[in-house]
């Protein structure tokens, strides 16, 4: 019988993202998209992930369940306290797109960085990382990096500078430890065009990564 995969995204964008990783990787699994870009606005005008804007993700999934998901995956890390608390009252599992990537960075070294263009995914991703090196019975040591108004500059139409500040982010903390870890799927494309050099260590984003562990369950 043919599976299906829900997919919530809290922006358009990233449906043609998952689009061409499902249809690479997960060959015969049914894919639809749940999109409402109000979700993470409200996250980024408030600051932080309120009751209410959770409350709205819960329905979102039970919305997904009751379309015939057999297994359901929300695609944004600001909203991820609210993905983990839908899972405990849907009946089909419920993933967070960032939690397959934070078990591999917590497998792959001990010194993990985090970068964020947006402090309302760098806390809930480092938040993550912890709680499942600690899942895990490992010890790391976390650093967090903000790249401070390259959001902003993606957002008013520069993509250059933002690419320039994330880059710059990068080389530095790659300097420094073992693995980094990116808390937001946008930042991806700039990990591309980085030269060899300041690949020091392997830099992992969420999207990938989350479709390879789908693809080891739902096949």
């Amino acid at each position: 019988m043919q599976k299906t995969l829900g997919l919530i995204h809290t922006s358009a964008t990233l449906v043609p993202v998952f689009q061409q990783l499902t249809s690479r990787s997960l060959p015969g699994i049914k894919v639809f998209n749940i999109v409402d870009d109000s979700l993470i606005a409200d996250v980024i005008r408030k600051g932080q992930l309120t009751t209410r804007t959770a409350r709205r993700v819960v329905d979102y999934v039970g919305s997904a369940e009751n379309a015939g998901a057999d297994y359901i995956m929300v695609t944004c890390s600001s909203i991820g306290a609210a993905v983990e608390a839908s899972a405990a009252l849907t009946g089909v599992p419920v993933l967070r797109v960032d939690q397959p990537m934070a078990d591999l960075a917590v497998k792959t070294g001990k010194k993990i960085g985090v970068i964020a263009t947006l402090p309302t995914t760098l806390g809930p991703t480092s938040d993550l990382v912890s709680r499942r090196a600690a899942i895990a019975g490992k010890d790391i040591q976390l650093t967090s990096r903000l790249c401070e108004g390259a959001f902003d500059a993606l957002m008013g139409g520069d993509p250059a500078k933002h690419d320039e500040m994330v880059s710059a982010a990068l080389k530095e903390l790659s300097a420094q430890v073992d693995v980094i870890v990116l808390a937001q799927a946008s930042m991806a494309r700039v990990v591309d065009a980085l030269p060899a050099a300041d690949r020091r260590v392997p830099i992992l984003a969420s999207p990938p990564t989350a479709i390879e562990y789908l693809a080891s369950v739902l096949l």
